[in-house]
């Protein structure tokens, strides 16, 4: 296998576990919802085991000025303790629901897998992923869907092919409108004529893999990424991935999670 081809991405079990944890979630609301239904029986049993205690103590002549007001008292102990169950069953409905809604639509993880990121990020590291926050700067590191390559003509016009059909994650180094030059020879990446300072990369950028000819500008609603172990990731750089549409950003990495003895903000 071709070293460019070791790429850490968002794989495609942990695509299958961010679908997985949804249908747990919505399992666990339907579950509480049973729950909430069985309740409710109960609450109706109750109310008739009460209803049964009042006549009877009714109809007790011995005791019948003292069982009303115990009959009352067991009603409302009764009701209080039906009434926190409730309180308890709709906290827990809530809080799944919340749960759900939240991995669904805000936040999602992505487990690592090969060399490409390295050393910021390592193989099994697991991630969690802001998918709202759509305001990317240079340096973020992202999740991107890499379905095809795009390659941008003379002309301006963008030429389309197969791409890795995968998820991978990558380091953002120039948006729509900036310019981007590598020297290939010094190993020195430029962003409208700036030389980037790049503390996070494993070597210096050196390796052309032959996906442009520098300089270019790139195109409105696109990206331009890299791997932070440059000799061996697998990115713009080449016409496998090229240019990555914004709207094919999933999201941007804010947490490694996993393991725990790396937990933190990921930079």
């Amino acid at each position: 296998m071709e070293p460019f081809e070791e790429e850490k991405q968002m794989t495609a079990e942990a695509v299958q576990e961010a679908a997985e944890t949804v249908q747990e979630a919505e399992k666990a609301v339907q579950e509480a919802a049973e729950a909430v239904q069985e309740a409710e029986g109960a609450v109706q049993e109750a109310a008739e085991a009460v209803q049964e205690t009042a006549e009877a103590a009714q109809n007790t002549e011995a005791a019948d000025g003292e069982a009303q007001p115990e009959a009352e008292a067991a009603k409302e102990k009764e009701g209080g303790l039906l009434g926190d169950l409730m309180d308890l069953i709709e906290s827990v409905v809530v809080s799944v629901f919340v749960v759900m809604l939240v991995f669904t639509f805000l936040v999602c993880t992505a487990d690592v897998e090969g060399s490409s990121m390295e050393p910021t990020l390592l193989e099994n590291n697991r991630l969690l992923v802001n998918r709202i926050d759509k305001h990317y700067k240079r340096g973020d590191i992202l999740i991107l869907d890499s379905d095809k390559a795009r390659i941008p003509e003379p002309d301006g016009t963008i030429y389309e092919k197969k791409g890795l059909e995968k998820r991978i994650v990558k380091r953002l180094i120039a948006q729509g409108g900036q310019q981007i030059d590598i020297d290939f020879t010094e190993g020195i990446v430029r962003v409208d004529g700036e030389v980037l300072d790049e503390p996070y990369i494993s070597a210096p950028t050196m390796r052309d893999i032959g996906g442009f000819t520098y300089p270019i500008t790139i195109p409105e609603g696109y990206v331009f990424v890299m791997g932070d172990n440059r000799p061996v990731s697998n990115d713009s750089r080449s016409d496998m991935i090229g240019l990555v549409p914004v709207e094919n950003i999933i999201g941007k990495v804010i947490i490694r999670i996993s393991p725990l003895s790396d937990f933190g903000k990921v930079e």
